[in-house]
């Protein structure tokens, strides 16, 4: 029988969790589980933990259960399905409600698509930085172009778009290198995080040809964050472009402080997030357990990068992102760092 406890607050969270009742059996399992796995949720409901393919989960869960005290493993093999293994860190806390004792189970990945996103300069084929090598020239003449142009325009609003198209092809400039040539972090600068947002909000009016309505929902009370600005460009724009190409008409950029948030290993008292909002069709659900993985794309034209890169970029200053997706109403966050608990 399901205990009755609201499981508002654990659809919340960006990690998978299980919730199971004294007799192991799965009661609820979040959104973010049913991404990992590419299952939906009525797949696992009223199994039994020991079906899952994991005796070492079943092992620390009863530990747990019977010692009243959290549990973890760090390195556990996960087969919910023969086609499926999975890895991840598995934490078992027990919760004691109306006199028996439930189990919350959360995975904190460390996947093979994880380690693979964070590597995935090293996955680009020889195509592909090819193809970088390709449009450095082409760059180059574009920016040169940018610049004659520039001489030669008066009116402040029409420069401001060749100050883009000159900004825009040093950016890209960089990101080229970086693929051929792979190296290390620039210095890192304060920077304010609506600036950022500005400036990608201009990029994609010149990029949507006002075919899209580009919403500010900015916090005013922000802090400024420590960053390399270019960088964090690349991946909220990143964001935004896949808005726009998965036929948004709206894109909400909304920024808010949270409170106790847990970024890897450590807990911070304040972070900042940045949602990036949009209603269009969503993310592909047979895409969704492997959507960060550098090559994987729902568009017949797609790369495939943008969303890889935004996550290596993200976890270079120390953050998280994470997503939610339904046709209408998709958002991605952005969770950056501010300041470690005490």
């Amino acid at each position: 029988m399901s205990p009755a406890i609201s499981t508002d607050l654990i659809d919340q969270l960006t990690t998978p969790v299980l919730l199971l009742d004294s007799s192991l059996h799965i009661v609820h399992v979040n959104p973010a589980f049913c991404a990992w796995v590419g299952m939906g949720a009525r797949r696992w409901l009223k199994l039994r933990l020991d079906q899952l393919g994991a005796p070492a989960l079943v092992t620390i869960t009863e530990q747990a259960t019977a010692q009243s005290q959290a549990q973890r493993i760090d390195h556990l093999v996960f087969r919910p399905l023969p086609e499926i293994e999975l890895s991840a860190q598995a934490v078992v806390s027990p919760l004691r409600h109306l006199g028996t004792v439930v189990s919350l189970i959360e995975f904190r990945l460390r996947d093979d698509a994880a380690d693979a996103a964070s590597r995935w300069p090293e996955a680009l084929s020889a195509t592909l930085k090819g193809l970088a090598h390709e449009v450095r020239n082409p760059l180059a003449g574009i920016k040169g172009a940018a610049q004659l142009l520039a001489r030669r325009i008066h009116d402040s609003d029409e420069r401001r778009y060749v100050e883009v198209i000159e900004q825009e092809t040093l950016r890209l400039s960089d990101l080229v290198e970086r693929l051929l040539d792979p190296k290390p972090q620039r210095a890192l600068a304060t920077v304010n995080v609506h600036e950022i947002l500005e400036r990608v909000r201009l990029l994609a009016e010149a990029d949507a040809a006002w075919a899209a309505r580009i919403v500010r929902d900015y916090d005013p009370s922000l802090p400024d964050i420590v960053g390399d600005r270019d960088r964090l460009v690349q991946s909220v724009w990143n964001l935004v472009r896949n808005a726009l190409q998965a036929g948004a008409s709206e894109v909400r950029l909304r920024t808010r402080i949270e409170h106790g948030v847990s970024l890897g290993d450590r807990l911070y008292r304040l972070a900042m997030r940045i949602d990036v909002v949009d209603n269009g069709t969503g993310v592909p659900e047979e895409l969704t357990a492997q959507i960060f993985l550098p090559l994987v794309s729902g568009r017949a034209e797609g790369t495939g990068l943008g969303l890889a890169i935004t996550q290596e970029i993200v976890r270079e200053h120390g953050g998280a992102l994470s997503f939610r997706s339904r046709a209408g109403h998709t958002v991605f966050t952005v969770m950056l760092p501010l300041e470690v608990a005490g």
